[in-house]
């Protein structure tokens, strides 16, 4: 294993798995090189079915260079309605063409506004809003572009082969050029870490916000997120954050703050409304943010201990493509396209050394997977050594389960979370740059796939 870049580092990713040199290059060099397609799993009624049985009209957007969330932001401020009124399954990247379902509430097809850079197609009508987790997965087609030696990928294909099967026989590829890379059929493995958008790209510190949120350390939340400047960002951004960090003057901070970073002005405002003397004002301003950016918070901060924990496992040398005593394992979901299996994180089951063979062979036939826990309330953690790494992993972040019966929507108990990401990878060549053609269940993230490849600064 190679240790993983420090900004990887700094939300869990600790290692890369493959051992072979990075192809280097950038990514989204443009918008379309990079483009998901969502694999829809939602039913829908016809568009003129009953408004009253079926209040939600649901359609598919293209959007192109717009992040899911401002793009529900520009839609209901154009039709004049509460933001939590637009629902979509599973929030993507801004600079990337998109292809995904929304839906909206009370709203008649052809109010729909034109929007700048998107492209929308009305499907039809529901019963209920689309939630998260409302598809089966995503499609890409990512490109890779001026990579600094394209033969490489070949030797990543090979260790990333071996580590989805544990045979360590296929790693070490011979960097043979376009006769190895894959042509859709190959099957590779990673570990299924959160990406590091899921903590921000440019300035990774939700998990931050979420962590002290969960410590009940309100002003520290507050702070995290308003405050707290990254050196990648704009340096006016960066003295305004700086300027929060040194004064807490909420009211100065209006001042300072750009108006493109609405969701702190809005903090800001509500402090100034409330006087920011106790730890509740502080938990109220963050309760002016919209619930599914709050959820957010606390998920993050759930993502970076499941990474913690893949990494410890990985420290450690235990298998992701089967399970050790102690570990719990989750079962396929049976609604699952027969082609494209995915984890139901609802029908778990605990190893023992009784059942380990057994499982083991579920495992092989891809009918069960082994997870670890996204920590909640609730949530199993498992004995033996994969128990004790989520123990040593919650106490290194000063964390406990009971931390995360939290108000509102903070509020988390916990699930779990396979551990090895599989794909059927294609790979095409293009002199320097590289095509990358893969699916992926929902929740998973292409730049844990990608970043094998490059080996090097996330944001490049």
């Amino acid at each position: 294993m190679q240790a993983a870049h420090p900004i990887e580092r700094a939300v869990g990713m600790e290692y890369y798995v493959s051992d072979a040199d990075g192809v280097g290059g950038h990514l989204r060099a443009s918008p379309a090189d990079f483009r998901v397609r969502e694999l829809e799993a939602f039913g829908t009624e016809p568009v003129d079915a009953d408004t009253g049985a079926y209040p939600h009209l649901v359609f598919r957007a293209e959007l192109r260079n717009w992040e899911t969330n401002d793009f529900a932001s520009k839609l209901s401020d154009r039709l004049g309605i509460s933001r939590e009124r637009v629902s979509w399954a599973g929030t993507k990247d801004k600079r990337a063409v998109t292809t995904q379902l929304f839906s909206v509430k009370g709203v008649a097809a052809e109010d729909l506004p034109e929007i700048g850079g998107t492209d929308i197609e009305v499907i039809g009508r529901a019963g209920r809003p689309i939630l998260f987790g409302d598809l089966a997965g995503n499609a890409f087609e990512i490109v890779v572009r001026d990579t600094e030696n394209t033969d490489n990928a070949a030797s990543v294909v090979a260790d990333l082969q071996a580590f989805a099967s544990g045979d360590d026989t296929l790693s070490g590829g011979d960097q043979s050029g376009d006769s190895a890379l894959p042509n859709g059929d190959t099957t590779v493995g990673v570990p299924n870490y959160f990406g590091q958008q899921r903590f921000g790209s440019r300035r990774p510190v939700t998990h931050e916000v979420g962590l002290a949120i969960a410590r009940g350390e309100w002003r520290d939340a507050v702070l995290a997120y308003v405050g707290n400047p990254n050196e990648r960002e704009p340096e006016s951004t960066q003295a305004a954050r700086a300027y929060v960090d040194e004064t807490h003057d909420w009211a100065g901070a209006l001042d300072e703050l750009p108006g493109a970073l609405g969701y702190e002005r809005s903090i800001c405002h509500r402090l100034v409304e409330n006087g920011a003397d106790e730890p509740e004002d502080f938990r109220e301003a963050l309760e002016s943010l919209p619930s599914n950016l709050q959820s957010l918070f606390v998920n993050a901060a759930q993502s970076y201990v499941f990474n913690r924990i893949l990494s410890e496992r990985l420290e450690r040398g235990l298998p992701f493509n089967r399970p050790v005593e102690g570990d719990v394992v989750c079962f396929r979901d049976s609604d699952a396209p027969e082609d494209f299996p995915i984890p139901d994180a609802n029908r778990t089951q605990q190893v023992t050394a009784k059942r380990l063979s057994t499982v083991e062979r579920h495992c092989e036939r891809g009918r069960a997977f082994v997870t670890a826990p996204l920590v909640g309330t609730d949530t199993e953690l498992g004995s033996g050594e994969p128990g004790a790494i989520a123990r040593k992993v919650l106490d290194d972040v000063g964390l406990e389960q009971s931390d995360f019966d939290l108000p509102g929507a903070f509020d988390s108990d916990g699930t779990r979370r396979a551990v090895l990401l599989r794909t059927a990878l294609g790979v095409e060549r293009d002199d320097a740059d590289l095509t990358f053609s893969f699916s992926l269940p929902k929740g998973s993230y292409a730049t844990v796939l990608l970043r094998e490849f490059r080996k090097g600064d996330p944001d490049a």
